[in-house]
């Protein structure tokens, strides 16, 4: 390849959900010789900086950031430092980040060479304007797959929803996903008007897309053509399926994600339990749950007579972030009760997600169906127990049930009113023969995948082709 010491510039929005496939990507990009610069605000890079190896060549880049500016907290970068009712507000702050963008862009260029390439987060549309005026090659990097976040496109571009005769429609510009039903849309979107900031800066950043010189997409083309052609249609640019792309979890713990147990206690108490036979819970690092339907599950997890390892987090309405107090939100004696059988483990805040889903006692995973989490079962072939709550969620666990044939629904939304029988319906139907014939299918995807990121002298996969192709445009631009 040609001037290998080229550099790339990647510039994720501020969310763990997004850091982690950047960064997966930025390794990537390093072992194929490019140098990196990765670009986010004061704090975020203050707490990436401890994100990688020691021998990593990734150098991080600050621009300026004033939440104050936009009514936030002073200390809210991301948005894990924030509650939920400010994540809109805080999105809508992004555009701010342009002009320290672009001088960014022309200090660096001015630093003596300029970038092949700028791959830009999707909350980031502008940055292809900013990256076209230096005569630089742009990508946008969608971190979620093609299926969920076509539909997600399609919902804000077709607006208004709420007007929508019966509880199902078809998306207009994407009727090949099928019905939409009206508990698949979430509240912001069903009460989005025009004139709504929220709606504008949607609407407006999608529509950005097609200044871009390409879409990469964090997915396998094999497993998600119809996202894939949605977008090669709906944006005339080409697009890239390069997925999947995670980070291991020594490397996710370097981003301060330290569980409270160790892989090795987690490993071994798996190892004590039967093939097939742990139910693992989880909603992920933004989402959490009411305390009723808190009480539910765990009264649907200990009546199932399952064995289990769920990862909590406080109730809507809470800090998330805060202690999780197992008395005031799980049944009176429940921990005890658990502990004592030996049937559970409850994990605060997060757990090495990787090493539970590789496990062979794992039959299925209850989650909130958040594109990094959908990766990850899909790669180690475990089934899923839908529930899911915000953005995307909802079009990826549809993309789970209806195209992968892996997954059942238990929920849609914090609102949903689900029952702990419910709960334990979804459970034992995983864990027999629906639930094998789920896991055949699982392990099918897996292959898939495995497939994709082959780098062979006689077989290059999918994903690996994918990666090549982009950066040839790169350098043919």
């Amino acid at each position: 390849m040609e001037n290998p010491r080229q550099y790339i510039v990647l510039f994720p929005f501020m969310a763990q959900g997004h850091f982690i496939p950047f960064l997966a990507l930025a390794q990537l990009l390093e072992q194929k010789g490019f140098s990196i610069v990765f670009v986010s605000t004061p704090l975020n890079v203050k707490n990436l900086q401890k994100s990688l190896s020691p021998t990593s060549s990734v150098k991080f880049a600050e621009i300026s950031y004033n939440a104050a500016d936009h009514g936030l907290p002073p200390d809210a970068e991301n948005t894990d430092s924030i509650p939920n009712d400010l994540i809109i507000p805080f999105v809508n702050s992004t555009p701010s980040l342009k002009h320290p963008f672009r001088t960014l862009l022309s200090d660096l260029i001015s630093g003596g060479q300029k970038p092949l390439c700028v791959v830009s987060d999707f909350f980031f549309g502008w940055a292809a304007d900013v990256a076209h005026e230096f005569g630089i090659f742009h990508l946008i990097f969608s971190v979620t797959g093609g299926f969920g976040m076509g539909c997600y496109c399609s919902m804000w571009v077709n607006l208004p929803h709420r007007n929508s005769p019966g509880v199902e429609f078809l998306l207009p510009d994407f009727p090949e996903a099928g019905n939409i039903h009206i508990t698949q849309v979430t509240p912001a979107m069903l009460v989005a008007s025009e004139k709504d900031p929220l709606t504008n800066f949607q609407r407006k950043n999608v529509l950005s897309w097609v200044n871009s010189d390409g879409l990469l997409l964090n997915t396998v083309e094999e497993l998600d053509k119809l996202g894939v052609l949605y977008f090669q249609r709906k944006l005339g640019i080409p697009v890239w399926a390069i997925g999947p792309l995670l980070l291991s979890e020594k490397d996710r713990s370097r981003t301060g994600r330290r569980s409270t147990i160790s892989p090795e206690d987690c490993i071994q108490w798996l190892d004590q339990k039967e093939p097939n036979s742990v139910i693992y819970i989880s909603f992920g690092s933004q989402n959490t749950i009411p305390a009723s339907q808190m009480m539910k599950l765990a009264k649907a997890l200990e009546s199932s007579g399952r064995n289990f390892i769920w990862v909590v987090r406080p109730p809507l309405g809470f800090d998330i972030n805060a202690e999780f107090l197992a008395e005031e939100w799980l049944p009176e004696g429940f921990l005890q009760r658990i502990h004592e059988q030996d049937r559970g483990l409850i994990i605060s805040k997060w757990a090495p997600q990787v090493e539970i889903l590789a496990h062979k006692s794992v039959a299925a995973f209850i989650s909130h169906c958040g594109w990094n989490s959908v990766l990850e079962t899909m790669k180690y072939g475990v089934p899923v127990i839908g529930w899911s709550m915000a953005a995307d969620q909802h079009y990826n666990a549809k993309f789970l049930v209806e195209k992968a044939g892996i997954c059942v629904e238990v929920a849609r939304g914090i609102s949903f009113e689900v029952m702990p029988e419910d709960i334990v319906d979804k459970i034992e139907f995983m864990m027999g023969e629906g639930g094998e014939g789920m896991r055949r299918k699982a392990c099918e995807i897996k292959e898939t995948i495995k497939d994709a990121m082959r780098d062979e002298e006689s077989y290059r996969g999918s994903s690996v082709k994918n990666v090549e192709e982009f950066i040839t445009a790169a350098y043919t631009k």
